[in-house]
C-alpha cells in the first residue's frame, strides 16, 4: 500500500487582523442589541444576528488557523481541524433558531407596529456601517491568501448591505412616519441570513458523515482513475473530507498484467492532483490475478 499524505505547512495569515476584526464586530454586536431594545427597532436586532455571522465567521477563521497548527497525536491521527466543521454547526443551528424568532416577531409587529425611534435606529446603523466598512479593510489584505479569510470578508461584506439596508429603513422611519418599515426590513436580513445559514449547515453535516466534498465528482475521480494506463480495474473508492479544504482518497488498484504498480500510483496522484486539486491519497496496488470475490465493492 502506498500513501501520499502531503502534509504541507500553514500558511502564515493575517491573525492579529482577525482577532482586531472580531473584537470590532463582537462588541458592535452587542451594542446593537442594546440599541434595538432601546429604540424599539427590531431591524437593528435583526442586523445584530447578521453581525453574530460575520463574528462566528471570524471566529472560525481563528479557530482554522490554531488547529491548523496543533499537530496530529496518538489519539487523534487527524489532527484537530474538525474543530472548526462542529464550531460551524452549533452557529448554523442558533443562527437558524434566531432567523425564526425574527420573522415570527416582525410577522407580529406588522398587525401592530411598536413605537420607534428612528433617530437612535439611525445614529446605531451609521455605526454599524463603519465598523463593517474598517473590518472589511482589515481584512482586504489576507482574503486572498486564506479561504477561512475570504468567508469572513464576504460575511462582513454581505453585514455591512445590511447596516444600509437599516440605515435606509430608520430615514423613510423619520420620513415618513411608516413604523412597519421595521418590520419589513428585519423579514429581509433575516431572508439574507436564511440561505447562507442553511448552506453552512448542510455542508457541515456532509463533511461530518463524510460524504463527496462539495464540488468534487466521485464518478469524474473514478473515469480519471480508471483511465490511467496500466490500470485494469477499480474498487472500494471512498471520497471525503477532513475539512472543507482537505479532501481525502482511499482506493484499491487492480493492475494489468505487467504494469509497474509504482509507475501507475505515481501517475494516477499526478492526475488527481492536476484535475482535482487532490493531494492526500492511499492507494492500494493489486494484480489482476486475484479471485473476483477479492474485488467486490
Amino acid at each position: 500500500m502506498s500513501d501520499s499524505h502531503q502534509h504541507g505547512d500553514v500558511r502564515a495569515l493575517p491573525e492579529s487582523r482577525l482577532w482586531f476584526a472580531f473584537g470590532l464586530t463582537g462588541t458592535f454586536m452587542v451594542v446593537e442589541i442594546i440599541g434595538g431594545m432601546v429604540t424599539g427597532s427590531l431591524a437593528l436586532i435583526s442586523d445584530a444576528m447578521h453581525m453574530l455571522t460575520d463574528a462566528m465567521a471570524l471566529l472560525l477563521a481563528l479557530v482554522a488557523i490554531r488547529a491548523g497548527r496543533k499537530a496530529a497525536d496518538l489519539m487523534r491521527t487527524y489532527g484537530y481541524a474538525r474543530f472548526e466543521i462542529l464550531a460551524a454547526a452549533i452557529n448554523a443551528l442558533v443562527l437558524l433558531g434566531v432567523a425564526f424568532y425574527i420573522l415570527y416577531e416582525a410577522y407580529r409587529r406588522l398587525s401592530a407596529p411598536a413605537e420607534i425611534q428612528s433617530l437612535g435606529m439611525m445614529a446605531v446603523a451609521a455605526v454599524g456601517l463603519v465598523i463593517n466598512l474598517l473590518s472589511m479593510r482589515l481584512l482586504s489584505g489576507g482574503k486572498d491568501e486564506s479561504l477561512n479569510v475570504k468567508g469572513a470578508y464576504l460575511e462582513v461584506w454581505a453585514d455591512m448591505l445590511g447596516s444600509v439596508g437599516v440605515l435606509a429603513g430608520a430615514a423613510l422611519i423619520w420620513l415618513t412616519g411608516w413604523r412597519w418599515i421595521d418590520s419589513a426590513v428585519a423579514v429581509g436580513i433575516g431572508f439574507m441570513v436564511f440561505p447562507r445559514t442553511w448552506t453552512l449547515l448542510r455542508e457541515c453535516i456532509n463533511i461530518l458523515l463524510e460524504g463527496v466534498p462539495s464540488g468534487m465528482s466521485l464518478k469524474a475521480v473514478r473515469e480519471t482513475i480508471s483511465g490511467t494506463a496500466g490500470v485494469a480495474a477499480i474498487h472500494d473508492v471512498h471520497l471525503w473530507a477532513v475539512t472543507q479544504s482537505k479532501p481525502m482518497l482511499t482506493g484499491h488498484v487492480v493492475l494489468l498484467p505487467g504494469a509497474d504498480g509504482e509507475q501507475v500510483r505515481r501517475d494516477i496522484e499526478d492526475r488527481l492532483q492536476a484535475g482535482f486539486d487532490l493531494h492526500h491519497t492511499t492507494l492500494q496496488m493489486e494484480s489482476e490475478d486475484r479471485s473476483p470475490a477479492e474485488h467486490i465493492h
